[in-house]
């Protein structure tokens, strides 16, 4: 029987690198804020552990010392100091939610960015640390912990080895997700050979030690924790193969029975027409096409764009990466617009030749393309609202959230049927009403073309077009199922690390 069929409220430690609202670079800050609040909503205390970055407004979140310096290292191998830290923790005021924050001048008040630095794993290792002791001098004591890619992966390493036998830590459960098996440390595992690269199964060194630069803290978090899951049932099966599995598919097949995939959800607070303060026309599935077209016109403006109701107005949101397919759409794109009546709006950072690649095309097609190679929250959302289709070509994706977000708004998703993807958007079969997008399964550029010719032509009927957007729109891509799904996960979690212990 578990936890929840016996009305147990959890406790359930989450830490990251990130979370919003306090500090959000990508994706994961998003996850970080959503599925914990969905976690309390179903009855169990779920808080946040991440580092006080000196960006973090300290007026905007009050904050109160829980303890202070924490244990980290001798003094005589920190003489300077650097090591000194203290947790405190912040108290929402509106839903009684507590975070805390992990305090170190060196390694984050003093930097700019939340990544990026030479020295990134000594800061990932010490608020991992730092967390566990925390824990062991906090009063509140989590059930399981859920960490988050490599920079968290040494979390159940440093549980299952140095605090094996810690009597306040010992008995806690750990939880792995895996949002992205690409990055694993400071280094491209790709280009790391066999015999340098971190087996995992030596000690997490000290924070003076240089070895600690090489570690990989994705291959040590899939190696100690009780279990692994995956932001997609379809990513987590991809991982296991040499094409996707990053080097690590052998590990992850020797650990399969400990694998599992999560689709991640959508906050519906932070992302409904209905209210959306980031767009001008709001709306529901009752009155979608009118308002549409006001949001598209408004897009239309805000980019430079002619106001043209008529022609097929695409889109692409996401990182300017190879990952993001944007090879395929640089192959397409010329031939595209001289065949159809059509317009691209192009937002995000990445890559110097894809930005400067859009920015041309955009002067070669002023009336056209729209490029804005900067990160901005709001104009994704007016995209959302106003366009008929968002372009997700990927090599790979493990979650597709930017597929979600669009059928939520009524985009049509044009996309490469690969992870998340694959389990969310479901092609569109003309006259059968059944599709809310259009998806193809080879990485190639007229795979893609084929796929934008098919929504051009499906978007002349408007009755099908009408029904493709209902149906995105009705999909339920809600964190509640996905916050259910977790905390089953937490429960077998919790029911494996009491065997391992009994062993």
């Amino acid at each position: 029987m578990s936890f929840s069929e016996n009305n147990k409220k959890l406790k359930i430690l989450f830490v990251a690198s990130e979370a919003a609202p306090f500090a959000k670079v990508g994706g994961l800050g998003e996850v970080m804020r959503s599925l914990p609040r969905a976690i309390r909503e179903l009855g169990h205390d779920a808080r946040v552990f991440v580092p006080k970055y000196a960006t973090i407004e300290a007026d905007k979140y009050p904050m109160k010392r829980e303890i202070e310096n924490l244990n980290l290292e001798t003094q005589d191998k920190d003489p300077h100091g650097l090591l000194v830290s203290n947790v405190l923790s912040h108290t929402d005021l509106d839903d009684g939610s507590i975070t805390y924050f992990l305090e170190n001048m060196e390694y984050y008040e003093k930097r700019a960015n939340v990544y990026n630095y030479k020295d990134d794993t000594t800061r990932w290792v010490l608020l991992s640390r730092g967390a566990l002791e925390f824990i062991k001098r906090s009063e509140w004591k989590p059930d399981v912990i859920v960490v988050s890619d490599w920079q968290t992966g040494f979390v159940p390493n440093l549980l299952e080895t140095k605090f094996k036998d810690d009597p306040v830590l010992a008995d806690i459960a750990t939880l792995f997700t895996i949002h992205n098996l690409k990055y694993q440390g400071m280094f491209d595992a790709q280009f790391v050979p066999e015999t340098e690269a971190d087996s995992g199964q030596g000690p997490v060194p000290d924070f003076t030690d240089p070895i600690i630069l090489k570690l990989n803290g994705m291959r040590r978090g899939i190696l100690y924790a009780d279990i692994i899951n995956t932001v997609s049932p379809t990513y987590a099966k991809e991982i296991l193969t040499s094409e996707f599995g990053e080097k690590l598919d052998g590990v992850l097949k020797e650990r399969h029975d400990s694998l599992f995939g999560i689709m991640n959800g959508i906050d519906y607070d932070e992302f409904n027409p209905q209210d959306d303060p980031d767009i001008p026309a709001h709306y529901t599935l009752k009155n979608v096409g009118k308002k549409r077209l006001e949001n598209r016109r408004a897009l239309q403006e805000r980019m430079g764009l002619p106001q043209d109701d008529s022609v097929f107005l695409m889109a692409y949101v996401g990182r300017l990466s190879d990952q993001k397919g944007l090879d395929l759409i640089k192959e397409i794109v010329p031939s595209l617009f001289e065949n159809i009546s059509g317009q691209m709006v192009v937002v995000g950072t990445g890559d110097t030749k894809y930005r400067e690649f859009f920015q041309q095309l955009s002067q070669d097609y002023p009336d056209r393309v729209a490029s804005y190679p900067f990160y901005d929250e709001k104009i994704p959302k007016l995209i959302f609202a106003g366009a008929d289709a968002v372009l997700v070509p990927s090599k790979y994706e493990p979650a597709g959230l930017v597929p979600m977000e669009a059928m939520h708004y009524g985009a049509v998703p044009i996309v490469r049927k690969t992870g998340g993807m694959a389990d969310t958007v479901s092609d569109y079969i003309p006259g059968e009403g059944v599709g809310t997008g259009f998806a193809f399964e080879k990485y190639d550029p007229y795979a893609l073309l084929i796929a934008v010719v098919r929504a051009w032509q499906a978007r002349r009927n408007k009755k099908e077009w009408q029904g493709l957007i209902e149906r995105g729109m009705a999909q339920d891509f809600s964190w509640t199922k996905s916050a259910k799904e977790y905390i089953s996960l937490c429960e077998k979690a919790i029911r494996i690390h009491k065997e391992k212990r009994k062993t």
